[in-house]
Order: structure tokens, then C-alpha cells, then sequence
């Protein structure tokens, strides 16, 4: 977009030049009187400055249009980011959410089964207890 910007200026300015530079030479290469010569440059300057002032419009309202236009583009995209950027986030949270369920799962299966061994430890032991005082009594 840069180079397009940049030959479309150095065309303006180009032809701007041209114009100024073809205008002159006719006007001083035409048979003509002095004060004719003089009315017919002056004449010559005040289309240039027209087009001037022509050319400084049209230049203002494109800047105008680009400006509008970058401001347009670059509110799309942050809204663009701000909607991928919360997508994500969202996505991430509920990652996070299922993988925390999923070891508070294995850990509560892990407690029980901990607290289940752990009472079958205890019967066993009792057995053994019991069993070892009949065999006193037995004795």
C-alpha cells in the first residue's frame, strides 16, 4: 500500500510539474503581443493555482477515506482479538475446570480406597487379637 501511495504522489506531482512547465513554454513560444503574453500567463497561473486548490481537495478527502478507513479496519481487528483472546480464555478455563474434577475424582477414589484398606487393616488386626486370646485361654 506504501509504494501505491508513493507513485500516486509522485504522478501528482508529476503532472503538476508537466502542466506548469507545458503551460510557460507555450505562452512564451506563441506570437503574441507583450500585454497579451502577460494576460495569457496570468491566466495560465490562476488555472494552475485552481487545479492546485482541486488537487488539495481531493487529497483531503482521500486522507479523509484512508483515515476513516484504518480506524475502521483497526477497531474490526481489536474486536477480532478481544473475541479470539475471551474464546480462549473461556476454553481454557473449562480445560482447567475438567482436568481439576478429574483429580478431585481420582483423588476421592484414592481416599477410599485408602480408608477401605485401611478398615480391612483393622479387622484383620482384630481377628488376629481375638484369635491370639482364645489361643491364652487355650492355653
Amino acid at each position: 500500500m506504501s509504494d501505491n501511495n508513493l507513485n500516486t504522489k509522485d504522478f501528482l506531482i508529476g503532472s503538476f510539474i508537466g502542466g506548469v512547465v507545458g503551460a510557460v513554454t507555450a505562452l512564451l513560444l506563441a506570437p503574441k503581443a507583450g500585454k497579451e503574453l502577460r494576460g495569457d500567463i496570468n491566466s495560465g497561473a490562476y488555472q494552475v493555482k485552481q487545479r492546485a486548490y482541486e488537487w488539495k481537495d481531493v487529497a483531503a478527502e482521500k486522507g479523509a477515506d484512508w483515515k476513516d478507513k484504518a480506524y475502521t479496519t483497526g477497531s474490526e481487528l481489536k474486536q477480532k482479538a478481544m473475541d479470539s483472546t475471551a474464546q480462549i480464555t473461556k476454553s481454557a478455563s473449562e480445560k482447567t475446570k475438567d482436568l481439576t474434577k478429574n483429580v478431585q475424582s481420582k483423588l476421592q477414589d484414592k481416599r477410599k480406597k485408602e480408608d477401605e484398606a485401611l478398615q480391612a487393616a483393622e479387622e484383620v488386626a482384630e481377628a488376629i487379637e481375638d484369635a491370639a486370646e482364645e489361643l491364652e485361654k487355650k492355653n
